[in-house]
């Protein structure tokens, strides 16, 4: 197969090369307005399967003539901005339908990929697929939505947003677009009626949390304009919302952003174009912050017997691996067709055309983490697998075992206890009530949950101290949280061989959220070993030192020893 890919040394489209080089039954012609940086781009590309043709190629010359120069057996067009093509908008896909050629691109107007379908007739005459908006809007999506709708009778609200890595390059066309609409109206499903929203001035703070996976800091989403917008009430009618989102970090800019968007919104700005080259820079020379990105899609509906049913679907990206997803639709298009899946004839948004197990299949070579959650999960579930959701079973059954107890439960057995020696970490300990420093002590837990929590009362010998343990809320949506006193830590819990990881990533003092990096560093984790509930909890702090370090094992009251029978050391787990 011979793809154009117009756009090819772009941002999308030098990604979709990326995707689909290590495959030798293609030829790439990577083509832009300038033959020397396809050049360029091809030459770096040394270890590519696929055969690579650099070629110039513009869009608003002679297509005919230029496609059939270059013969392609398909088009990938990721040049855009597809909210700016002029007065003449399809004249790409008209010229494909033309010379019979098959057409796929990544267009994020939703305005644009609704008017694909206009070419239905012709496509389907001509024998030829032309699939619009071929990226995770509203390609996956409308494909995660199918799974989690998969037993509803009625979709009530669909709610999505994409999160981008700060250190992903975003292009500048893409800039472009969002300057475009951004304080605008655009049309929308909101209440059970067709609305007026406006992008980046309407907003919504959301946690991606795959279930077992470090989740994305809690990320503030706006109002985009996508196809999704059009296309999925399209596909769920009942539904009564449906609404998607962005969430660039830092969030820093994504608020100077709103702000200029309002700004438009209340006529005080036209338009934000003539700031695009600005927002551009900014956009690529200010990310900080964790290199992962993410996504998610929430689903509300009933069942059969009238049930609300709430499910949600989570993805973490890390690294490098992110930005790649806008661009994995059509390598998935482009794979199926290599292996005899060629997509129906027609001209279509391509929101039917793949399953979020093609997706899948992509995502498996990746860093990429997805997971679902049950949304409306009974508060009658222990707090520890409410939050762990799916990832609970994977955790060992000496763990699940402690934290599955309802109303009041006890446990027993045998620790060691450290204790640092700075006049800070005397300090700290004594504030909190952490047990005295021994080489071994009894040890006894005593948990009482509730449907709000848990309250755990820890007695090391006859030290005692106390904490509340329960489900974070907004910033904290997705993590447990721990209060001791005034002070609150929300920690991610991380099942990962075997082990029930710990980690920090908030905390706040009668509720006022605290920087990050004056936080006390925590190393802590449960685990099993020779049938036995294992912990381990070392907390410190760059002022003080060591604070506390304790560790040791963990027997429901039931099976615990006796008292006088002979016990082993505490083994670090």
């Amino acid at each position: 197969m011979k793809i154009l890919v117009i756009g090819g040394y772009g941002i999308f489209g030098g990604r979709v090369v990326e995707l689909l080089e290590n495959e030798p039954r293609l030829t790439l012609v990577v083509a832009g307005r300038s033959r020397a940086k396809a050049e360029a781009f091809c030459a770096a590309r040394g270890e590519a399967r696929a055969t690579l043709v650099p070629a110039q190629f513009d869009r608003n010359g002679n297509l005919a003539a230029q496609l059939e120069s270059i013969g392609p057996d398909l088009v990938v067009d990721a040049s855009g901005p597809f909210q700016a093509y002029g007065d003449a908008p399809y004249r790409m896909i008209e010229a494909c339908i033309a010379e019979g050629i098959g057409y796929l691109d990544l267009a994020d107007g939703s305005d644009f990929v609704n008017g694909v379908a206009a070419f239905d007739g012709a496509a389907r005459a001509a024998g030829v697929a032309v699939l619009s908006g071929v990226s995770s809007f509203p390609v996956l999506t409308a494909a995660v939505v199918r799974r989690l709708s998969g037993d509803m009778t009625a979709v009530d609200s669909i709610r999505a947003g994409i999160a981008p890595s700060p250190h992903a390059i975003v292009g500048e066309n893409v800039i472009r677009a969002i300057a475009s609409y951004a304080g605008q109206a655009v049309r929308l499903t909101r209440d059970g009626v067709s609305a007026k929203g406006h992008p980046f001035t309407e907003t919504l703070r959301y946690t991606v949390a795959p279930p077992g996976c470090l989740p994305l800091r809690s990320t503030l989403f706006s109002l985009v304009d996508v196809p999704d917008l059009r296309a999925l009430p399209e596909l769920w009618p009942e539904a009564k919302t449906v609404w998607m989102g962005a969430g660039p970090v830092p969030e820093v800019l994504h608020r100077a952003l709103i702000v200029m968007a309002w700004l438009v919104r209340l006529g005080l700005l036209r338009r934000l174009t003539p700031l695009a080259p600005l927002m551009y820079q900014a956009t690529n020379r200010l990310g900080w912050g964790e290199h992962r990105g993410g996504m998610f899609v929430a689903v509300a509906g009933h069942d059969a017997a009238g049930a609300v049913v709430k499910r949600s679907w989570h993805m973490v990206a890390e690294g490098d691996d992110g930005p790649l997803i806008p661009s994995m639709a059509v390598e998935a298009l482009v794979r199926k067709a290599l292996d005899g899946s060629k997509p129906a004839p027609g001209a279509r948004a391509a929101v039917r055309d793949l399953e979020l197990a093609d997706y899948e299949a992509l995502f498996a070579r990746r860093r990429i983490v997805t997971g679902e959650r049950d949304d409306a999960a009974s508060e009658d579930v222990p707090l520890y697998q409410r939050i762990l959701g799916a990832a609970w079973d994977r955790l060992p059954a000496e763990i699940r075992a402690l934290h599955a107890g309802r109303g009041t439960t006890l446990a027993e057995g045998r620790a060691s206890v450290e204790r640092g020696g700075s006049p800070l970490a005397r300090l700290a300990a004594f504030l909190v009530g952490f047990p005295a420093a021994a080489e071994e002590t009894p040890v006894k837990v005593r948990f009482e949950a509730d449907a709000e929590g848990e309250t755990w009362t820890r007695s090391f010998g006859a030290d005692r101290f106390t904490s509340r343990q329960f489900a974070g809320r907004g910033r904290s949506a997705g993590l447990l949280c721990e209060r001791f006193g005034l002070l609150t830590f929300a920690m991610a819990q991380v099942p990962e061989e075997g082990k029930l990881t710990l980690v920090l990533r908030r905390w706040s003092c009668c509720g006022l959220p605290l920087p990050l990096w004056l936080c006390p560093r925590s190393d802590s984790y449960e685990t099993a070993e020779d049938g036995r509930f294992r912990f381990h909890v070392d907390i410190s702090h760059p002022l003080t030192g060591l604070i506390v370090r304790y560790r040791g094992w963990l027997q429901p009251a039931a099976e615990a020893e006796p008292a006088g029978a002979a016990h082993e050391e505490p083994q670090p787990a």
